[in-house]
């Protein structure tokens, strides 16, 4: 995976259970990024504990956990130049009330814990939550 041209996306339960995952998708490929990986999975507690370990010490960290491991997830590699900066831009600010009209986050988001979607904040842990999910056999160029 080249840095600087992927990012990571998860469509979170709340907006998997509410059957966005088409509009989301359709919204991410509009703006231009490539699906190179997708997968639907669940987060077993143990799993959500070590992706979201940057966190462990904040206080939402359990309530996030718990929420991530409460239903299915739809996972993707993105890539598109300047992939993360664009990708956030995408989805808007973490609380949907402050996010901007378009975003995925203001369209799909419920409140700030349920947000819809996760996006990679860097192009490190972009290719780090891209290895997470995927093997190199998942990941797909064309």
């Amino acid at each position: 995976m080249e840095k600087g041209k992927i990012t990571l996306t998860m469509i979170k339960p709340t907006a998997v259970k509410e059957h966005h995952v088409g509009d989301i998708l359709a919204h991410i490929e509009h703006a231009g990024f490539k699906i190179i990986g997708l997968k639907m999975t669940q987060m077993p507690k143990e799993k959500a504990m070590v992706f979201y370990e940057v966190h462990k010490d904040k206080f939402f960290f359990d309530e996030l956990v718990n929420f991530m491991k409460s239903g299915p997830v739809v996972v993707a590699i993105l890539e598109k130049e300047n992939a993360v900066k664009d990708f956030r831009e995408l989805i808007g600010s973490t609380d949907p009330a402050e996010a901007e009209e378009g975003t995925i986050r203001k369209l799909f988001a419920k409140d700030k814990t349920h947000n819809a979607i996760h996006g990679s904040d860097s192009d490190e842990n972009a290719v780090k939550e891209a290895w997470f999910f995927f093997s190199e056999m998942d990941q797909f160029r064309y």
